[in-house]
């Protein structure tokens, strides 16, 4: 009998577990097969793993998901390897870089984007172009805002990709070939009051779907509709408007390789000191991609446990199918 315990509040992933024969038990049973969980564990609760047991996260990942970590994590990776390999957009943490980032304000004005380093769906964002706009406070990060974004029908977007990694040691990391596109409300405008309207510049589905402009297909074979299309759709529009979209997608992969590998060392030194064995953890991370008018993409972001509930059918036609794939790959056993 496999045995899971779950501690987040969709409710999706639960149910592929119910549908695959498990029994849910006490978030304090030490008896289960997976452990899903969306918060940071203890060191402890690795350390204590049995050989058949799996947790959805590596000791150290947040070297990847919070935003100030990523950044520190590849500015190390390019010192290290003496190359800027101009994958993250140049940041700068506060408070601690405050000095730094006002000699680069005063080489570039601006517009800047400032984010909490560890919120999700949009929340505390905002652009500045001017330094009396900055509010001074701590664990904040701000990034070179990407001004001249690749544009369609002239509405921002950005797409969601899933990455499953199954282990750091050896490396081993899946790509599901399949994405979502979100895009912007708003017509994208760089000038002016625009700066301060969100739904011109932020992408976010939780904060686009409250304008009375956001719109979704009910129809999970239109693909390429309103404010949520797939990456496949994506994909083809791009091919059709004579874009190289091979180049582009390897360009996308070499990012993930590379943003993977500048926090690998941290992440194994991690598992081999906390875990009493190898595959005891997997992780699936949401990378949040922007492509510039040049087709060069950025990355803006990992999500930890990236949500896989369905807003939408095209939402659910993708996770639906995602979710089993992650669940295929992570080989789980019976004690």
């Amino acid at each position: 009998l496999y045995r899971f315990i779950y501690s987040l509040q969709n409710t999706l992933v639960r149910d592929l577990l119910y549908a695959h024969g498990f029994k849910q038990v006490n978030a304090a049973s030490h008896d289960f097969n997976v452990m899903w969980t969306g918060g940071e564990l203890e060191d402890a609760i690795f350390s204590n793993l049995s050989g058949f047991q799996k947790i959805n996260h590596f000791p150290k990942s947040t070297e990847l998901t919070r935003k100030d970590s990523l950044w520190k994590t590849m500015h190390s990776f390019e010192e290290e390897h003496q190359k800027n390999f101009n994958i993250v957009p140049e940041s700068y943490v506060l408070i601690e870089d405050y000095q730094k980032f006002c000699q680069a304000f005063k080489k570039l004005p601006g517009p800047w984007i400032v984010k909490p380093v560890a919120s999700s769906q949009g929340r505390g964002i905002y652009l500045m172009d001017s330094l009396s706009q900055l509010k001074f406070e701590d664990n904040v990060i701000i990034s070179r805002y990407i001004s001249n974004p690749l544009l369609i029908e002239g509405y921002k977007f950005d797409f969601r990709l899933y990455v499953l990694v199954t282990s750091f040691d050896p490396l081993i990391i899946y790509l599901y070939e399949e994405g979502l596109t979100r895009f912007a409300t708003e017509k994208y405008q760089q000038s002016g009051t625009c700066v301060e309207n969100k739904f011109v510049h932020l992408t976010n589905a939780s904060l686009n779907k409250t304008s009375t402009k956001y719109v979704v297909s009910d129809d999970p074979e239109v693909e390429d509709f309103g404010n949520k299309w797939t990456m496949g759709a994506l994909l083809r529009y791009l091919r059709q408007h004579g874009k190289d979209t091979t180049l582009l997608m390897e360009q996308i992969e070499d990012l993930i390789i590379k943003t993977i590998i500048s926090a690998e060392g941290p992440i194994v030194e991690a598992c081999r000191s906390i875990l009493p064995q190898k595959g005891n953890c997997f992780e699936l991370f949401g990378f949040d991609v922007l492509i510039d008018e040049n087709l060069k993409p950025w990355l803006l972001e990992i999500n930890r446990s990236p949500a896989l509930e369905c807003g939408s059918p095209l939402d659910k036609k993708i996770k639906d199918t995602l979710r089993f794939l992650s669940f295929s790959k992570i080989e789980l056993k019976i004690k």
